[in-house]
């Protein structure tokens, strides 16, 4: 790899994003709000500390973000003025609890929250008042940011998030729909999101990311999810942007004594997009189960890193990871599991499979254990390849012609994930998308 392909500049859009932090509205913290001035200074201080990551770093050895540095991009200066019709093709029709966010911007006239008194949810600003303790536990001490320059970077900008605090035993019976909407172009946005589930309680959350544009774009989110004990969270993540947008995501999930998390997470849009996940087991017999689907063609770069920290005995976690990479795109996939000292008889299973469309597609795959315990059951693997001759031979000879034998062994092999989101119609709006996608796939 060429010294020209593998850096990029140092600050460039870094530079340009800070100097217009004093324009964007509302960034003067509450006065009440001592702890998350200082929470965002000391991010501010990192991002001054850091530069953009390159291919000769590691954790991004795979992934130049060189079509990054080259742009340039603003904060909102006109929201843009929605009304609920234009958006109602994105509900999801099981959530009676909606949060909607424009081009960064909490909009209550397209949002919907439900009148549930046992339910804890809105925007940092109208939550700070009442919820200001559960609130300063969590926001920013999941997700670090010291040598993550787009999670502190987040936090400098940290001005409104969306807040779920759901209290301990209770169990909701309808999803909760957070969505971020991009409407216009070379607008950066820094969604945040804080769900606290309660000892022994049940959610589903729905983190969805769209747009109303075909432009490029900056979205950089981060997402914090801290379960008590016994407490169970299903958390599905869509990131249907732009084909031009540029999309750094982190989530930082932390799992109390048998606590159980389940993600789902879609990737389907985006120039360049970019998923750090990293669970953290803090208490015994906590389970987690990592889906991830990456859907992509043309240019596109979809990454996806994970990491499952088992600290304390008898966890267990489940991971399964596919790419369907069409065109000249490139999907990466690196998952590690920790095993730490102490933490015996850790149950972990970690799949990677890949499917390439076209001679031109990529796809770089690393499934990592590092184990430090010698009483635990962990396995891992991964496999990259096409369709299988056979398998389309077969559909053929029950009729089918072959390019429809080979959308449809495709469809099947991106359903197989979508089939575990727990919500019915989304599930059947992420089949069609995939079926879509993969049949235009050259």
């Amino acid at each position: 790899m060429s010294t020209g392909t593998a850096l990029v500049p140092k600050r460039g859009v870094l530079d340009s994003l800070l100097a217009s932090l004093a324009q964007t509205p509302g960034h003067v913290v509450p006065t009440q709000s001592q702890w998350l001035k200082t929470l965002r200074a000391q991010a501010l201080e990192r991002v001054g500390a850091l530069t953009l990551p390159t291919t000769h770093d590691e954790a991004w050895r795979f992934t130049s973000l060189a079509a990054l540095a080259r742009q340039s991009f603003h904060p909102l200066r006109t929201p843009t003025a929605l009304q609920p019709g234009d958006v109602e093709h994105l509900h999801i029709e099981e959530a009676t609890t909606r949060l909607v966010f424009v081009d960064g911007v909490h909009a209550p006239q397209l949002s919907s929250v439900s009148s549930d008194a046992s339910l804890v949810v809105g925007t940092l600003a109208s939550r700070l008042a009442t919820q200001a303790s559960s609130i300063e536990q969590h926001l920013g001490q999941h997700a670090a940011f010291h040598d993550a320059l787009f999670a502190a970077l987040n936090t400098a900008f940290l001005i409104d998030a969306a807040v779920l605090i759901v209290p301990h035993d209770t169990a909701l019976a309808t999803p909760v729909h957070v969505l971020f909407i991009s409407t216009q172009p070379d607008v950066a946005s820094h969604p945040r999101l804080l769900l606290v589930a309660g000892a022994g309680s049940k959610v589903t959350l729905i983190e969805d990311y769209v747009a109303l544009h075909p432009g490029a774009y900056f979205t950089n989110s981060v997402a914090e999810v801290a379960l008590g004990a016994n407490a169970q969270v299903a958390h599905v993540r869509i990131q249907r942007e732009s084909q031009q947008a540029f999309h750094m995501a982190s989530c930082a999930v932390s799992l109390g004594a048998a606590s159980r998390y389940h993600s789902a997470s879609i990737a389907l849009g985006g120039q360049i997009s970019r998923l750090d996940l990293k669970v953290l087991q803090t208490a015994d017999a906590a389970e987690c189960a990592l889906d991830g689907l990456a859907l992509i063609g043309g240019q596109q770069l979809a990454d996806t890193h994970t990491f499952i920290d088992h600290a304390k005995p008898h966890g267990v976690s489940r991971q399964l990871h596919k790419c369907i990479v069409g065109g000249a795109a490139h999907a990466v996939f690196n998952g590690k599991v920790m095993v730490r000292p102490g933490a015996q008889k850790t149950d972990s299973a970690q799949s990677s499979r890949n499917l390439l469309l076209t001679n031109k597609a990529l796809v770089d795959t690393q499934p990592q254990l590092e184990i430090f315990a010698d009483d635990v059951k962990c396995t891992h693997g991964a496999t990259v390849g096409q369709l299988d001759s056979d398998e389309v031979f077969y559909l053929q000879s029950r009729g089918l012609p072959e390019a429809v034998a080979r959308n449809l062994l495709t469809y099947a092999f991106g359903a197989e994930v979508i089939n575990r989101i727990p919500v019915a119609s989304l599930r059947r709006q992420l089949e069609q998308t995939v079926l879509e996608q993969t049949t235009g796939q050259p």
